[in-house]
């Protein structure tokens, strides 16, 4: 009997955890780089579903609900971000392939996840890594050590907010997002104006006059709106420091 009752637990679990991507794919679905999972922990986190794709600027999860799976991101690019009480929106991190994200210390999801663009997404079941967790002290340490670059991540991105100038911001962001490009010199933002503002807790305007004061000093070159070549990385450094 206790078999059978745990097993239907278990069954319960996955039909939750795929109703959730289905949900999500039945409207359109299909720079912090901590990739703590790598390929051999992966093959061993049985995914709850497979691969799926999304189109731009669709949700994956929602504040709120509950954290039956987490994610990797295998094309593309996803936001984290939370609404404020004012209407305004705040990103708290942007995930790159490779990246892993959706794992919560809690039951629910603290933030709300969307695609920036066309988005490729393996789904785990979050249960799956707790008894992996359990079961092998070697991935757990892992674990831990990236919930460590976690809270790093957010107390940079605290400071980055609160006790920089715009361009400083913006220098930042851009010097930090070319150490994830194949060619650093030349970059291809996935993400909007609005994207790089409401990460960096500025208004669009201050952003596009940012961008300006770095061409009007040869630190970068803006071939399109979102095609940048960083001409001076170095001076954009010194801004960062």
């Amino acid at each position: 009997m206790q078999m059978e009752n745990t097993a239907a637990a278990l069954a319960i679990a996955d039909q939750s955890a795929e109703a959730i991507v289905r949900r999500h794919i039945a409207v359109g679905i299909e720079i912090q780089n901590l990739c703590f999972v790598n390929e051999r922990y992966q093959r061993s986190l049985p995914v709850a579903m497979s691969t799926f794709t999304l189109s731009g600027d669709k949700e994956i999860y929602g504040k709120g609900e509950e954290a039956v799976l987490f994610f990797k991101l295998v094309l593309g690019m996803v936001r984290t971000c939370t609404f404020l009480k004012n209407g305004r929106r705040q990103i708290d991190a942007f995930y790159l392939p490779g990246n892993v994200f959706g794992l919560e210390v809690g039951a629910e999801h603290n933030l709300t996840a969307e695609t920036v663009c066309r988005s490729r997404v393996i789904s785990y079941r979050r249960r799956d890594l707790e008894v992996l967790a359990t079961n092998s002290e070697r991935f757990s340490a892992v674990a831990f050590s990236f919930a460590m670059q976690s809270l790093a991540r957010a107390q940079e991105h605290a400071v980055l907010l609160g006790c920089r100038s715009a361009v400083e911001k913006l220098a930042t962001f851009l010097t930090d997002l070319a150490a994830y490009s194949p060619k650093s010199e030349m970059l291809s933002l996935e993400m909007s104006r609005r994207d790089i503002a409401d990460y960096l807790g500025l208004t669009i305007e201050t952003v596009s006059r940012a961008f300006g004061h770095l061409v009007d000093k040869s630190l970068i070159d803006l071939s399109t709106a979102r095609q940048i070549r960083l001409k001076d990385p170095e001076g954009l450094r010194l801004l960062t420091s």
